[in-house]
């Protein structure tokens, strides 16, 4: 079958053929529907070097984001899972014997530095391929939703949704407001989300003014990013500034931007890894506000995140790609050409 592979640290991915997995135990062969490329995937192959904390050893197909049709199960596999149905893909794979795991939360596994992979896509093949194994408790049913749209949800859903629900509690009440920093598949639906499910008024900054109007269409007020954009989010807010702020780049101009615009009591949540840093002082934060940072989310958060799609709350903007242009998909992303979520589609004829 033919896959996008990551062959090798600081080298850009292949498009090659691999021999089609097989099904172990409490496994199912899933013939891939739509594979999401993230932002992530890049720094698996530009940034990381061998040895250096989150980087997974090559070689290994990409695609973390994934969504398809269940093409046959191995040993152990319970009946709730049926051939020919659609399923999403939650990616994350820990331990299962750590309190992390327990509770569903592989992401924070606690022997991560043990294990072999990180998740499907991370060390483990993924889904930017024809077919892809999964742990059956992976996965989420999608009844009669598009699984190829669905795909981002793995990620591009989840990742915002953890963050914000960590963040509710600071958005309850009259009054509030959340900034969305980052206007890319995670800040899109980030705004979906904040929209649904609180009543704050959600500000959305990006340099990119298309971005910002797909912000707008989903209830955003937005602000250009730039000179004057601090200002102008605390003008919004009367002064106090925000109760909330999602910042979903996390470089050094995003995270001051965040640090400068949360109000005394806030909440700033750093999803984006591009790696900024921010001075934490007495003197230089507002009183009892908070800087955090969150890495994906739970099992059992995607179950809700797909509960919302089916319920029309969030839609992923896809631009579908075959898989002859898979690799032009990943240039695209580097360039900053892709407007919404880049989707592969590896099985379309």
């Amino acid at each position: 079958m033919r896959a996008v592979v990551f062959e090798n640290y600081e080298v850009f991915p292949s498009l090659t053929d691999v021999p089609t997995p097989e099904p172990g135990p409490g496994e199912v062969l899933l013939r891939v529907a739509g594979a999401g490329a993230c932002h992530s995937d890049i720094s698996v192959y530009r940034l990381f070097k061998e040895g250096q904390p989150g980087a997974q050893k090559p070689p290994f197909v990409l695609g973390h984001e994934n969504a398809g049709w269940v093409e046959a199960v191995g040993s152990a596999v319970s009946k709730r899972v049926r051939v020919g149905e659609a399923y999403l893909v939650y990616g994350p794979i820990g331990c299962q014997h750590c309190r992390k795991c327990a509770a569903g939360l592989e992401t924070y596994c606690e022997n991560v530095a043990t294990m072999p992979y990180m998740a499907v896509g991370l060390g483990r093949d993924g889904g930017m391929a024809e077919y892809m194994t999964v742990p059956e408790r992976h996965l989420i049913p999608l009844g009669d939703a598009d699984p190829v749209a669905a795909a981002p949800l793995a990620d591009a859903g989840l990742t915002p949704y953890h963050a914000i629900r960590a963040a509710l509690p600071h958005l309850g009440g009259g009054g509030r407001y959340a900034l969305v920093i980052g206007l890319g598949g995670l800040g899109q639906i980030g705004v979906q989300i904040l929209r649904a499910l609180t009543g704050a008024t959600v500000i959305a900054t990006d340099v990119k003014e298309e971005a910002r109007a797909r912000a707008e269409a989903n209830g955003a007020i937005t602000v250009e990013a730039g000179e004057g954009q601090v200002e102008r989010i605390r003008e919004l807010t009367g002064g106090r500034g925000v109760d909330a702020v999602f910042d979903f780049v996390g470089a050094g101009p995003t995270v001051s931007t965040a640090a400068a615009s949360v109000a005394q009591g806030g909440r700033v949540s750093i999803v984006g890894i591009a790696g900024g840093t921010h001075e934490f002082s007495f003197f230089t934060n507002p009183y009892e506000s908070y800087l955090t940072n969150t890495y994906w989310g739970s099992v059992a958060e995607l179950w809700e995140v797909v509960d919302m799609y089916r319920a029309g709350q969030i839609r992923p903007d896809v631009e579908r790609f075959s898989m002859d242009d898979a690799l032009e998909a990943y240039r695209r992303l580097e360039a900053g050409d892709i407007s919404g979520r880049a989707v592969v589609v590896p099985n379309e004829s």
